[in-house]
């Protein structure tokens, strides 16, 4: 009777026949369960939430879609929810001036100039800083009696303006805040980009007389495209969940003229109006909506060109 014999590769475990396609995976382990536990177990538990009303200790009591019926009501009377989702896309428009002002910020930042370290040290400090402390110096630069924006318009003759106390001004006094450090940002965003560009391509482009814009629009900026989608993402999600500078320079004020939905939300859920956890969830729902909206559009725009260069 004749035996046949086994080849090495089938003696050996099933695990060591597929450890190039299972090594990853194992390594990927810790940060995906901890994706799921922190970032997707919360959110569908926020979906969940949103259908009850619960005060966070008590019994919570089903009303299905009563909390967004609530919200669809204060949109229509241009109550708290409108203005808050009105200050979120002003936040959205203007706090995407941080891209190009980071993006040119950064081409001059990657020139041989002299001193360009401590250019570059001043550009970048923005970035390193707290919130807190940004909005502290903000506050105190729009300080209508010793502020320095006050002491400058007092040079030409104009009067104090108050800024933080201004329902049409403040949202804005704010927003120019957080551009400070989100311009930083994108700047390094930019950077890091810049220092990945093919100076063949940019040789190529001096040779056929692709000089300034011309040079920047055809031989840099496609360069850019992942650092451009990164900082459209980061920017979207920072306006959007803009919270802390307006905890620290209004609270919400003048008579919540400065609330964003993230504020609104801490404030119905765990603030003065008496512990609204469904209806806290709920405007964090609408607000987890959006700001997917605009992140699916980006990944689906960045496919479509990817899959069209290939």
């Amino acid at each position: 009777m004749s035996v046949t014999p086994t080849t090495p590769t089938e003696t050996r475990s099933w695990y060591y026949r597929n450890q190039q396609a299972i090594t990853p995976w194992l390594f990927l382990a810790p940060g995906i369960l901890f994706f799921a536990v922190y970032v997707i177990v919360p959110i569908f538990q926020s979906f969940s939430i949103s259908l009850y009303e619960w005060d966070g200790l008590g019994t919570a009591e089903y009303v299905g879609l009563r909390n967004y019926e609530d919200l669809y009501w204060e949109f229509v009377d241009r109550d708290a929810f409108f203005v808050s989702l009105k200050n979120n896309v002003i936040w959205l428009v203007m706090y995407l001036l941080a891209i190009p002002a980071g993006l040119f910020i950064a081409l001059f930042l990657n020139q041989t100039v002299t001193g360009i370290r401590l250019y570059k040290s001043l550009f970048f400090f923005p970035f390193v800083i707290s919130q807190v402390v940004v909005g502290l110096v903000f506050s105190w630069f729009y300080d209508p009696t010793f502020g320095l924006l006050n002491s400058f318009l007092g040079v030409f003759g104009l009067g104090p303006v108050n800024v933080l106390g201004n329902e049409n001004l403040v949202t804005y006094g704010i927003i120019f805040a957080g551009l400070w450090p989100q311009t930083a940002y994108c700047m390094i965003l930019y950077l890091t980009g810049l220092n990945a560009v093919d100076p063949e391509q940019i040789e190529a482009g001096r040779l056929d007389n692709a000089k300034g814009l011309k040079m920047l629009w055809y031989i840099i900026l496609p360069q850019l495209r992942p650092a451009t989608f990164i900082a459209f993402v980061v920017t979207i999600i920072g306006a959007l969940r803009s919270f802390d500078l307006i905890s620290i320079m209004t609270g919400g004020g003048p008579f919540g003229s400065s609330r964003v939905l993230a504020y609104y939300m801490f404030e119905v859920a765990l603030s003065e109006y008496g512990f609204r956890m469904g209806y806290g969830a709920a405007i964090a729902v609408v607000l987890f909506v959006i700001m997917m909206g605009f992140i699916a559009y980006f990944l689906w725009s960045m496919y479509r060109e990817e899959k069209g260069a290939h």
